[in-house]
């Protein structure tokens, strides 16, 4: 058996358990795949009309339908290239016993399985980083090798991406950070039509808002209920993000995740952010343009990994590519302030 045939490769991709990515588990659930290169999305502007009164012999009254408008973007490539060398086979493995236990074929094999499992964490990784943008700024920028700096503007109310200065910063004991929540959430609704009650802080604005003298007082108040934040943060299904309570109908995050881009390592969400968004009514989907590969059968699908011998010198190659994209089909939906 061929294990680095391609059919095999997509078979222990596909068996491999997903790296855990929690803003693009939260926010973009959905999946959509097209079969172009282009990705194709629809922004529907819905405002909160109502029926009109008439006289009852009087005509209907025409009501237009609202439009929307059709965007298209021809995704980068990830393009993920591993090399095995011959001597691989013949070096312990990390986790193999000192002295060696496995045979040079059972080492070569295992080494595709966890380089499949690390290629796969990296594009997961790269998706959360763009989800991690899009909520930040309601804009994708998307640039690499020999493809030039293209920005995907979704249309969020430029409002929804916020700075505070002066006196309004969180560290200041004098601001109301329940009364911001709860302006924040109601400027969401009314841009969107649906409720925020999502909060995600980074560690710096979590340690901000635990201490707010208004957070205080109202957890004091609330005491013995269970509209109280845990001090004592758990961690639930998701090892990149602590669920540290309620408070009201606010459902409260510290989410901490970092990545690895030219040899820099970087936050994905900077300091002092706060991120208020409706998990469900973002409608965020992951996108997928098809595999311009003759070996993927051009098809659409969110990655297609394929395998080929160089003879001279004898090098074994691996690729993993895909053609990503999330999108916010609501981007009122979500809100980004930096506190600090």
């Amino acid at each position: 058996m061929d294990i680095f045939s391609t059919h095999l490769l997509v078979k222990v991709v596909e068996n491999l358990k997903t790296p855990p990515s929690f803003l693009l588990d939260m926010f973009f659930s959905q999946e959509q795949r097209s079969e172009t290169e282009e990705i194709y999305f629809d922004i529907q502007e819905s405002k909160p009309r109502i029926s009109p009164f008439v006289s009852p012999l009087m005509p209907g009254k025409v009501i237009e339908q609202e439009g929307y408008s059709t965007k298209s973007f021809k995704p980068a490539y990830v393009k993920d290239k591993r090399r095995f060398t011959p001597n691989m086979p013949f070096k312990r493995i990390a986790g193999e016993r000192i002295g060696g236990e496995l045979t040079p074929a059972q080492r070569l094999e295992k080494s595709v399985a966890n380089t499949l499992a690390n290629q796969l964490d990296c594009l997961t990784r790269r998706e959360e980083v763009m989800a991690a943008e899009v909520l930040r700024t309601g804009k994708i920028t998307v640039e690499g090798d020999g493809y030039p700096a293209v920005t995907v503007d979704f249309g969020r109310d430029a409002s929804f991406t916020k700075v505070l200065t002066g006196n309004n910063t969180w560290d200041n004991d004098s601001v109301n950070i329940l009364d911001n929540l709860e302006d924040w959430a109601g400027n969401v609704q009314t841009k969107s039509g649906v409720v925020a009650n999502t909060v995600i802080l980074d560690p710096l604005a979590w340690k901000l808002f635990r201490v707010n003298p208004f957070v205080q007082k109202y957890l004091d108040y609330r005491r013995g209920t269970n509209n109280t934040i845990n001090v004592d943060p758990i961690i639930l299904g998701n090892e990149k993000a602590r669920f540290v309570g309620n408070i009201g109908d606010f459902q409260v995050w510290v989410y901490n995740d970092i990545y690895i881009e030219n040899n820099t390592e970087k936050k994905i969400l900077p300091d002092n952010t706060v991120i208020l968004g409706s998990q469900s009514g973002t409608e965020g989907v992951r996108c997928y343009g098809a595999i311009k590969d003759e070996q993927a059968n051009f098809q659409s699908t969110r990655y297609f990994a394929k395998s080929w011998l160089e003879n001279d010198p004898a090098i074994r190659w691996m690729l993993l590519q895909s053609a990503p994209l999330v999108v916010p089909y609501r981007p009122n939906a979500t809100m980004c302030v930096t506190v600090r």
